[in-house]
């Protein structure tokens, strides 16, 4: 049985939650206090149809927080009609412009707005490890930015099998490509069949750690493959996935498979990595990183983090909640994404 660790880090701003196991991070979940409820996995709402498009089997809804409107799918015995208020769920968070994702509970006579919010991610983590006990504190802070740094990542190496894994996301799809670097006396059929069971698994791990859901498209290594017994490796490998759809192995020896969409993807909710970095994200790695320094330098009796002055002033509040052991500093001579942490 896989060893399973549970991390949960809350700071002033942010909240994530990571669950490892076996070493490995598998999902890495982030609720912002800037969060519109509306967009959050699981949260109840009323909204108003003000669209119905037939065409696409659904209607825009507007939830009561402007757009982009929430789409909810309608089947073909749904009356909802344009000016409906109803009562939805929200399935899918938004990613790219589009808004939520709903699933319909009935109609509503009250005005449009929050009836339930999604659980927190504390709540998460207990659904999704129920018997694991949460580790808290300096732990979590290093997970957390452990956990972030490889769900950026597109490249994964698995030493042990010799699989060199690229899993990269376009606007239609998620390209897979397992490969593998030749390893001294592991070459031949079983060597394949190791690297395309390993890559498999990771797959799966990545697109859970990345929130990636659609179409999924993975190249396998090797020719002749045999179409059932990779569909059952497929299966196996994304076992905690109920909505997976698998399609047949080509003669290409591509295999296509369909994941639910649910989180907004990482890269998104992060606003990409680097320099670029939307302000907000930019503002809470600061949070994080001296939150971190706090935890480990328990000895030095004030800490500043210095900063450019724009993220400087957007941390600011964030940092004040971190208590008086923290402080930070504006220096114009810092460029984005850059920092220093010294004793105050």
């Amino acid at each position: 049985m896989a060893a399973v660790e549970v991390f949960l880090d809350q700071m002033p701003g942010e909240t994530r939650g990571i669950i490892a196991r076996d070493g490995l991070y598998h999902h890495l979940v982030i609720q912002r206090e800037t969060d519109r409820p509306c967009d959050r996995l699981g949260a109840v709402l009323v909204g108003r149809a003000v669209r119905v498009e037939p065409a696409l089997r659904g209607a825009f809804v507007d939830l009561g927080y402007g757009e982009p409107y929430g789409f909810l799918p309608l089947g073909q015995k749904s009356q909802v009609g344009e000016g409906a208020r109803v009562e939805v769920e929200v399935t899918a968070e938004p990613r790219e412009s589009k808004g939520p994702v709903l699933r319909l509970i009935g109609p509503a006579t009250t005005e449009s707005g929050l009836v339930r919010a999604g659980p927190g991610v504390a709540e998460i983590l207990g659904r999704l490890a129920p018997r694991a006990v949460v580790q808290e504190g300096m732990l979590a802070v290093r997970a957390a930015m452990e956990a972030e740094e490889e769900a950026l990542a597109t490249v994964f190496q698995d030493q042990a099998t010799g699989l060199d894994l690229a899993v990269e996301r376009t606007r239609a799809l998620v390209s897979v490509d397992i490969d593998h670097r030749p390893m001294p006396g592991r070459e031949g059929r079983k060597a394949r069949e190791a690297v395309n069971w390993a890559g498999l698994v990771h797959t799966a791990r990545i697109l859970s750690l990345k929130g990636w859901g659609g179409l999924v498209v993975i190249d396998m290594v090797g020719t002749n493959l045999h179409g059932e017994t990779v569909t059952r490796s497929v299966r196996t490998a994304f076992a905690a996935e109920a909505e997976l759809a698998v399609g047949p192995l080509s003669r290409f020896g591509l295999m296509q498979l369909s994941l639910p969409w649910r989180r907004r993807p990482i890269e998104e909710r992060l606003a990409k990595s680097g320099p670029c970095r939307g302000l907000e994200t930019r503002a809470l790695r600061l949070v994080r990183e001296l939150n971190h320094a706090l935890l480990t330098d328990l000895a030095t009796a004030r800490l500043a983090i210095l900063a450019s002055p724009e993220e400087a002033t957007a941390a600011l509040p964030y940092i004040e909640r971190l208590g008086p052991r923290a402080q930070v500093v504006a220096d114009a001579a810092l460029g984005p994404g850059q920092f220093k942490i010294k004793e105050a």
